[in-house]
């Protein structure tokens, strides 16, 4: 079957940074669904492993972590699912990528394909959704208010994939106030028509910015990029026991220290940590994926897609992933079959 891959870390303006490959057709067993792959997405952990990742000799190695396809078999152990069904997921960081005809992958990590999306629309979606909820509802708990804080989430980093669901899901899921962040005015428009009830513009001090709205100190603190480069602003307009969860890794190692003196929470999200250790609640994955379809088909929240271009193969890959790498992106690129 056909299949992208890379053999060793090259910066994306190489023609073999990523190359088209032939590898073999993987059978499913044990609780794996094999998808044909429909449409793949690509986000920043493409870039980060391709940049990072080592490859044993005369092997290549398959990124991708966004999907939406249609089973075409199951292991014997599979309970959830039956050979056409139409599913969306983000897959697991430690086995073979989505970048390919067919994919294996554990069914406790899948939902259903939202019924009303074409599968490059659902495509768009999964890592940022999974990764996105699990922050906020899982690890945060911004559904627990903060004693004296404005009940208030700040979101840094509005107007990229995982900001554009969040802020979706913040609005439909729960009783606070939304407040995102974007550098440019058309970011700052799109956060804005997500739902966000104010836009501050992350270039510029973000307290100052609050102050002005003279309603308080925000109990939670969603970063989503650069944290490392915000954080002396977030200690500062965070309030006194908030919760801060990030997503990014910084350059250097951050001291966590001033932290103490507010009796901050600190919640490092990593969607991929239940797949890849095999949790006892792993299954919160393909539950929490469901209900995002749901929210989807009721109208109540949209994808995030924002660029189909083109089929899957490894030209288009280099160019989704020097986009990504960019860091000027709004919304979801997605790549649309072989």
């Amino acid at each position: 079957m056909r299949a992208v891959g890379f053999t060793l870390p090259q910066p994306i303006t190489s023609e073999t940074a990523l190359v088209d490959i032939e590898v073999a057709m993987p059978e499913a067993q044990g609780r794996d669904l094999l998808v044909e792959i429909r449409a793949v997405s690509v986000n920043p952990v493409d870039a980060k492993v391709r940049n990072s990742a080592t490859v044993e000799p005369g092997q290549h190695r398959i990124l991708g972590y966004d999907a939406a396809g249609v089973v075409t078999a199951i292991g014997p152990g599979v309970k959830l699912f039956k050979p056409g069904d139409e599913v969306y997921y983000a897959g697991a960081v430690n086995r073979p990528g989505t970048n390919a005809q067919y994919h294996l992958v554990d069914e406790r990590i899948v939902g259903w394909k939202p019924k009303t999306l074409s599968f490059e629309e659902a495509a768009a979606l999964p890592l940022t959704a999974i990764t996105a909820y699990e922050a906020l509802f899982h690890r945060m708990k911004v559904q627990d208010k903060v004693a004296g804080a404005w009940n208030a989430v700040l979101v840094i980093g509005g107007a990229g994939g995982v900001g554009s669901i969040a802020i979706q899901l913040l609005r439909q899921l729960a009783d606070v106030t939304v407040i995102g962040t974007g550098s440019r005015p058309e970011t700052r428009d799109w956060i804005a028509s997500l739902g966000a009830h104010h836009v501050l513009d992350h270039s510029r001090p973000m307290t100052a910015q609050l102050a002005q709205m003279a309603i308080g100190a925000p109990g939670f603190v969603f970063s989503t990029t650069h944290t490392d480069a915000h954080l002396k602003d977030i200690l500062e307009l965070i309030a006194p026991q908030g919760r801060l969860s990030l997503i990014d890794d910084s350059n250097e190692p951050m001291d966590l220290r001033p932290f103490k003196a507010k009796a901050l929470s600190i919640h490092w999200e990593m969607m991929f940590a239940r797949p890849v250790w095999q949790t006892a609640d792993m299954i919160e994955q393909h539950k929490l994926l469901n209900h995002v379809a749901d929210l989807i088909d009721a109208g109540k929240i949209r994808t995030t897609l924002t660029e189909v271009i083109g089929p899957i193969n490894a030209a288009n890959l280099r160019t989704a992933h020097a986009m990504i790498e960019s860091q000027t992106t709004r919304g979801k690129i997605v790549l649309s079959g072989f």
